[in-house]
């Protein structure tokens, strides 16, 4: 560890903090067992309380791969098959979608590959919040057939493997976690529920409308309930690498004790589907981990956000490596990119590879892309023009007004091939996004496919 120049990484992060508006990172790397960590910055820009790497940080859904060890246990502990239906365990289940009712399997909710669409109500904030969510889903209708292409969960798949872990463990999630994992692994600042958060130690997020006026405390501090079991763990740069090294070292915590078995942690990285888009996060999808490829070394990712924080961490099971970063701002892909290619490049491991550049020979028929797609809270009009294609994103009114942008912004795509393309920004504040076309079964684009969501065609 003595080859990461920590004053020079503190003046580089402090640096990129001031240029993207963001006001505090805290960075741990874990190599070859031993362990470096640092922050930057402050936990709130009202407060200017500065941030230690002690501070807690949302994780956002990098919670998933938390949810997804204790699942593992229960398939360590014979009580559950991944691929059996979900209704073998929760008897009950059901979606609009008959067939998906009865076939679709915790793998498929592990791996985003069920389709089911994100419409659970308002289950609430109390105990019983997953159970009712798994009640309110009874007429949820398929975003796109169970198995046929991979569309990020946010909430509702993990709520789901949450539900079969409270059934089993007969109590709840947060308790189940506390049980299974945050105890065991020794995680003394980790938590799955707000109200057992130490605020006296918690960032505050932050978002930015403008680069003059700078980053401003978020509207809106926590996500809701719902968002547990997939975007609701707190936790700090030192918690989280104890985690990588349960994934790094055959399912063992830093002391020594199993969590998972080794065949466990095996089966997360090799069960995989392909992403469509592959080029932002990584090609595949495995079990509550993102399958990277960096310059044909494996990568293994998880990666999180809330209104207003930001949480990433990468695995290099090669080099014996994990870098993890949590912000109280963004997320911003350049950020990311430079600070985690410094610590790299200093450790002497694979670096971060570039997005790929346009090919500016392909001839493309626009009338296969053109037209509108989208879920609820989203939509996206792909339009041509001289022989162009752009992209509209439609901005929630409320959502625009705050942040003082249009409800309607546009970007031109720049094909990389015939089913990508890059999204390069439409202001400072933003970075280069990639986006899939693809499935043209019928011709034209069934679905859009951008920051692992997926969207099918409206029109």
């Amino acid at each position: 560890m003595t080859r990461i120049d920590i004053p020079r990484l503190r003046a580089r992060v402090a640096e990129l903090l001031a240029t993207c508006g963001i006001p505090s990172a805290a960075i741990g790397v874990l190599h070859d067992g031993e362990l470096a960590e640092f922050a930057v910055g402050v936990t709130n820009v009202e407060t200017r309380a500065p941030a230690t790497p002690d501070t807690v940080y949302q994780c956002g859904s990098m919670t998933k791969t938390w949810t997804a060890l204790a699942f593992m246990q229960l398939v360590d502990e014979g009580k559950v098959d991944l691929d059996e239906p979900v209704r073998t365990y929760l008897p009950g289940f059901t979606v609009a979608d008959s067939e998906a009712g009865a076939k679709v399997t915790p793998r498929q909710l592990l791996d985003h590959t069920n389709g089911i669409e994100e419409a659970y109500g308002d289950p609430g904030e109390d105990d019983d919040v997953y159970e009712r969510m798994v009640e309110n889903i009874a007429d949820a209708p398929q975003v796109f057939p169970l198995g046929h292409t991979h569309g990020y969960s946010a909430a509702l798949g993990y709520a789901i493997l949450a539900r079969i872990l409270e059934v089993y463990d007969g109590k709840r999630w947060d308790d189940v976690m506390r049980d299974r994992l945050f105890d065991p692994m020794g995680l003394t600042s980790t938590s799955s529920w707000r109200e057992r958060v130490d605020q006296t130690r918690a960032a505050t997020g932050h978002l930015i409308r403008s680069p003059e006026e700078g980053p401003i405390v978020t509207p809106v501090d926590h996500l809701p309930r719902a968002f547990g079991p997939g975007g609701n763990i707190t936790s700090t740069t030192r918690d989280v690498l104890t985690m990588a090294h349960v994934l790094l070292n055959e399912g063992t915590a830093p002391g020594g004790r199993r969590i998972v078995s080794a065949e466990s942690v095996r089966e997360m990285m090799r069960s995989r589907v392909p992403v469509p888009d592959p080029y932002m996060f990584g090609p595949q999808w495995a079990l509550g981990l993102i399958v990277c490829d960096w310059h044909g070394e494996t990568v293994f990712a998880t990666d999180g956000s809330t209104i207003g924080q930001n949480a990433r961490l990468r695995l290099l099971p090669d080099s014996n490596t994990a870098i993890t970063m949590l912000t109280n701002g963004g997320p911003r892909e350049s950020f990311y990119r430079q600070v985690f290619n410094e610590i790299l490049t200093d450790l002497g491991t694979v670096t971060i590879p570039d997005l790929p550049a346009p090919d500016t020979t392909l001839e493309l028929d626009p009338s296969r892309y053109v037209g509108a797609y989208g879920r609820p809270g989203a939509r996206y009009e792909v339009s041509a023009e001289g022989g162009k294609l752009y992209l509209t994103l439609v901005l929630d009114p409320t959502q625009a007004q705050f942040l003082r942008k249009p409800d309607r912004i546009g970007y031109e795509l720049l094909p990389v091939s015939e089913t990508h393309f890059l999204m390069p920004p439409a202001d400072s504040l933003e970075d280069t996004q990639t986006v899939a076309l693809y499935d043209f079964t019928n011709g034209s684009a069934r679905y859009l496919h951008t920051n692992c969501r997926v969207n099918p065609r409206w029109a």
